[in-house]
């Protein structure tokens, strides 16, 4: 009964670092970004992947606590960079398609409010970016219409950025 109350104690004081450390980096990151040309969608973005990274590594310190065996860890986390590694690779999944807005975010020069033009030979478009998430970019043409783009597909076709 003594060894599941220090886990339970070790897990609480666990768990209140992360909220704190979620609350600091979000503070951080706002206030360190505000002056610089990111958007805010961007810092948004970074925010996400820092609580993605906290939680990880939280989530590895109570598996920790609780008596996880460390090669259940590691075949947990090798399963993990497995699936990252076959995302990098596909073409057609929706793993490709959060790999590539990481790329998108990172190395391609959209950004919200721009005006660009999918120079695509059977069904060419073009529209406002009004949004740019995950597995999608949203484009509002000049009808009105709202189109989703895959985010793999904005790198494997020909774009051209007409207004920003």
């Amino acid at each position: 009964m003594e060894l599941q109350k220090i886990q339970i104690f070790e897990s609480a004081i666990i768990l209140i670092i992360y909220v704190i450390l979620y609350f600091v980096i979000k503070t951080f990151i706002n206030n360190s970004l505000k002056h610089t040309p990111l958007q805010r969608d961007r810092r948004k973005i970074i925010i996400k992947v820092l609580h993605l990274f906290i939680t990880i590594t939280a989530s590895v310190f109570l598996a920790a606590i609780w008596g996880f065996k460390q090669k259940e860890i590691a075949a947990f986390a090798s399963s993990v960079l497995t699936v990252l590694g076959i995302a990098f690779f596909a073409q057609w999944s929706l793993l490709s398609n959060i790999t590539s807005s990481i790329i998108l975010f990172f190395n391609h020069p959209l950004k919200l409010g721009d005006k660009i033009k999918v120079l695509d030979k059977d069904y060419p478009f073009e529209g406002e970016i009004t949004e740019l998430t995950y597995f999608f970019v949203h484009l509002k043409t000049l009808d009105g219409e709202i189109i989703t783009i895959p985010n793999s597909m904005i790198l494997q076709k020909s774009i051209s950025i007409t207004e920003k």
